[in-house]
C-alpha cells in the first residue's frame, strides 16, 4: 500500500484527495492544513493523521509519497523540505512562483534523488493526451494554426484571496494562462518568437493573449479569469490541419473533414468520489496524473511526464512572456 501525505486541503487538495480514495493500492494516511476543518473533511478515517502544518506532517507522518496542493507562494518552502523526507513529490502547478525558486528545486532534486512530478495536468486531460497523438502521427497533414483558450470568472474561492494577489499567485497569467502555455511547449517546443499582450487597466495579469510563431504554424494562447461570477469556464482549442480541423470545445470533442463532422468518443473512467464546487465536470485529467505518479512511485520509476524540468521551463518561459513589452 503506497502511503500518501497531503498538504492543503482547500480547493485542489480536496480534487487530489477525491483521486487518491479512487485509486487502488493506494492510502490517504495523512492531511495538513492550518484550517483544521478542511484537512477533517478530507480524512479518509479514524487512521488519518491531521496536521495542523505541512512541516509537521513532513516531520511526522509515516508517509511513501507527499503531494503539496498550498498556494503557489507556499510551493518552494514546503516541497524543498519534503525533498528530505521522501524520494516522490507531487506539486500542484505552477511549479513556484519565481523562476529563482523553480531551480532551487532542481538542485534539491538532484542533491537528494527525489522524483518530482508537477500538476500540469493538461497533459493528461484525455481530449490533449489525443490531440497529442494525432499531432504526433500527422493522422491529418501539417500543421497549420492551433488556438488554445482558458477563460474563467474571478477565482474568489482561493484561501483570503491569494489568487486575487498577483505577487502570490502571478495572476491568471501563472496560475491559468501557464495551463495552455505548458501543453504548447509539450507539443511543439518553443517558438522561433513571439508577441505577448497583456490587459493594462484592472487586475494585474487577469488577461493575457501570446501568438507563438513557429517555422510554418502559428498558435495563440489566450487566457483569463477577469470575468464575472456567473461566466462559465471553459478550456477549448482548435487545431488547424492540411486534411481536417480537431475541436473541443462545448463539451464535445469533435472532428471536422471535407466529408463531414463527426464526434471523436473517449471512453473516460467514472469515479466513485464526488467532489462539490469548482469549474470541472470531472476529475479525468487530475485522476490520471495522479495514477500516473502513483505507479511511478510504486515501482520505483523515473517521473518522465510532467517533470520538475519541464514546468521550470514553462514557467520561465512565461516570465518572458509577462515582461513582453515593459521597459
Amino acid at each position: 500500500m503506497l502511503k500518501v501525505g497531503l498538504i492543503g486541503c482547500g480547493f485542489m487538495g480536496t480534487m487530489h484527495a477525491n483521486c487518491y480514495k479512487n485509486i487502488e493500492g493506494v492510502e490517504l494516511v495523512a492531511v495538513a492544513d492550518i484550517r483544521r476543518e478542511k484537512a477533517e473533511a478530507l480524512a479518509a478515517g479514524e487512521g488519518t493523521q491531521i496536521f495542523g502544518d505541512g512541516m509537521d506532517l513532513i516531520a511526522q507522518a509515516d508517509v511513501d509519497v507527499i503531494d503539496v496542493c498550498l498556494p503557489t507562494f507556499l510551493h518552494a518552502k514546503y516541497a524543498l523540505a519534503a525533498m528530505d523526507k521522501v524520494k516522490y513529490l507531487f506539486v500542484e502547478k505552477p511549479v513556484t512562483l519565481t523562476v529563482e525558486e523553480s531551480e532551487a528545486m532542481i538542485a534539491k532534486s538532484k542533491e537528494t534523488g527525489c522524483q518530482v512530478q508537477i500538476g500540469q495536468v493538461i497533459r493528461f486531460w484525455d481530449e490533449y493526451v489525443e490531440l497529442k497523438k494525432i499531432v504526433d502521427a500527422k493522422t491529418y497533414g501539417k500543421l497549420i494554426n492551433a488556438n488554445f483558450r482558458r477563460i474563467s470568472p474571478r477565482p474568489d474561492w482561493g484561501w483570503q484571496d491569494w489568487l486575487l494577489d498577483a505577487t502570490l499567485s502571478g495572476g491568471a497569467a501563472q496560475d491559468l494562462h501557464i495551463h495552455d502555455i505548458d501543453y504548447a511547449l509539450s507539443l511543439f517546443g518553443e517558438p522561433e518568437n513571439f508577441y505577448s499582450a497583456k490587459n493594462v487597466l484592472g487586475e494585474k495579469n487577469s488577461y493575457i493573449n501570446t501568438l507563438m510563431k513557429y517555422d510554418d504554424f502559428v498558435v495563440t494562447v489566450e487566457g483569463t479569469w477577469g470575468l464575472p461570477g456567473i461566466y462559465p469556464f471553459a478550456a477549448t482549442f482548435r487545431v488547424v490541419f492540411e486534411d481536417a480541423v480537431v475541436e473541443n470545445a462545448g463539451g464535445k470533442f469533435l472532428l471536422y473533414t471535407d466529408a463531414g463532422v463527426e464526434e471523436i468518443v473517449i471512453e473516460k473512467k467514472q469515479l466513485a468520489g464526488q467532489v462539490e464546487g469548482g469549474n470541472i465536470s470531472d476529475l479525468g485529467g487530475y485522476y490520471n496524473e495522479l495514477v500516473y505518479f502513483c505507479e511511478r512511485a510504486a515501482k520505483q520509476e523515473p517521473i518522465d511526464k510532467a517533470t520538475l524540468v519541464d514546468a521550470a521551463a514553462s514557467l520561465k518561459f512565461l516570465m518572458k512572456e509577462i515582461a513582453f513589452g515593459e521597459k
